[in-house]
C-alpha cells in the first residue's frame, strides 16, 4: 500500500477507537510540520477528538507553547528523548488531550550527525498520564522521512489504544 494511503487508513482507524473510547489527541510537531494533525484532520468527523494541535519547529517555540525547559533543550537537544517526552506532556497539558504524541527528528537533506544521523526521529506519546518514548531510523530523501515518521507515529497510538 502506497504510505500516503496507508497515513490515511492509519488516521481513520485512529479516529475510530478515539471516538469509541471518547479520549482527545493533539500533537506537538517538529520534523513533521503538522503532517499528523493534517493526516487526523483528513478524516471526517475529527472535530469529535481534535481540538487543538502544536507545529513547534523552533526551539523557542517548543519551550513558549510546550513548556519545554532551557536546560533539556542545552544539554540533550531538540532531537532526543528528553525533548520529546516533554513536548508530550506539554502538548497534553496545553489541550488538556487524553493522547499526545511529539515528535522532533532530523529530516534531511542536512542536519545530520554521526550522533544524530539524517533519519533520526525521536516519538514521545502520552495516553491518559502514561509516557513512553521511541527511537527510529527511517532512509530516504526529507519527503520519505517525514511520511514514514507520520505513519510511525500513528501506529504507535493505535498499538497502544487496542
Amino acid at each position: 500500500m502506497e504510505l500516503q494511503q496507508e497515513i490515511t487508513t492509519l488516521a481513520a482507524q485512529l479516529g475510530a477507537i478515539l471516538t469509541d473510547k471518547r479520549q482527545t489527541i493533539t500533537t506537538a510537531e517538529s520534523c513533521t510540520g503538522g503532517g499528523i494533525s493534517y493526516a487526523l484532520t483528513d478524516t471526517p468527523g475529527s472535530s469529535v477528538y481534535v481540538d487543538r494541535c502544536f507545529v513547534t519547529y523552533s526551539n523557542s517555540a517548543k519551550q513558549e507553547l510546550l513548556g519545554v525547559s532551557d536546560q533539556t533543550l542545552a544539554q540533550y537537544g531538540a532531537v532526543s528523548e528528553q525533548t520529546v517526552q516533554e513536548m508530550a506532556f506539554g502538548a497534553a497539558t496545553q489541550a488538556n488531550a487524553d493522547v499526545a504524541v511529539a515528535v522532533s527528528g532530523v529530516a534531511g537533506p542536512g542536519g545530520g550527525s554521526e550522533e544524530k544521523p539524517v533519519g533520526l526521529v525521536w516519538f514521545g506519546v502520552v495516553i491518559n498520564g502514561k509516557l513512553q518514548s521511541k527511537k527510529q531510523i527511517f532512509s530516504g530523501d526529507r519527503a520519505q522521512v517525514r511520511m514514514q515518521a507520520i505513519a510511525f507515529a500513528l501506529n504507535i497510538i493505535i498499538n497502544e489504544l487496542k
